[in-house]
């Protein structure tokens, strides 16, 4: 099993966008696929369950199904983030508790597992660890979706120099145009290009009818694809 996790440089970089995306491009190439939400806030009660849109996004794209709480084994209704609404609720999330929910997703019988995180990398899961804790002890390769926006160069670039100080293989970055407006988008392109540590795998066009993904060959051979 090829498994991967896929952070954002902050909340509404496009994660749930570009995870989808990776399923159904997985799914082209004939590949059993699945992907993983962990936490998730601001979920709603259907089917006498809280469940989150990002969530059946993810099951939608797939091409391996599982039971919804298989898919997302920690959801909260308040929309903010996981540790606090897990607080309000008397729950408390542990590194060991996550690693316990992610051996029932890797039973499900996929070739490819893709974790799609919560928040932005830095994300408390209670009062001492983060989720990224938790990503370093799976010794998982990171995906990193960086938002195209005012703001991006810094959020992007101290993600990067915080993996590395962490020791976490960043196996490349993903440009997701959330902004149709940025001023000087492919200036900020290229100097991401020029700077972060680890390469660009794809890039995301900005779309309001059929999402896309402009893939590197850097993506295809992170993913091995090639054959």
């Amino acid at each position: 099993m090829k498994e991967f996790f896929i952070t954002g440089t902050d909340t509404d970089a496009g994660k749930t966008h570009v995870t989808s995306l990776l399923l159904k491009l997985l799914a082209q190439h004939k590949k059993h696929a699945i992907g993983y939400k962990p936490l998730a806030a601001g979920c709603e009660m259907a089917f006498d369950q809280l469940v989150n849109a990002d969530a059946l996004i993810l099951m939608e794209s797939a091409t391996v199904s599982a039971k919804y709480d298989i898919i997302n084994p920690f959801a909260f209704a308040p929309p903010i983030a996981p540790h606090i609404a897990a607080k309000q609720v008397g729950v408390t999330i542990t590194v060991d508790k996550l690693t316990e929910a992610y051996q029932n997703v890797k039973q499900q019988g996929a070739d490819y597992l893709l974790t799609e995180g919560a928040g932005g990398w830095a994300l408390p899961i209670n009062n001492t660890d983060y989720l990224y804790d938790w990503v370093k002890v799976e010794q998982l390769p990171v995906i990193l979706v960086v938002g195209m926006k005012l703001g991006c160069l810094n959020h992007a670039l101290l993600t990067a120099a915080h993996m590395q100080s962490l020791g976490v293989n960043c196996v490349g970055w993903i440009a997701n145009q959330v902004d149709p407006n940025m001023e000087e988008y492919q200036a900020n392109l290229d100097t991401l290009k020029a700077r972060l540590p680890f390469p660009i795998l794809a890039i995301s066009p900005y779309s309001e009818q059929t999402p896309k993904l402009q893939i590197y060959k850097s993506l295809l051979n992170t993913l091995d694809l090639n054959s």
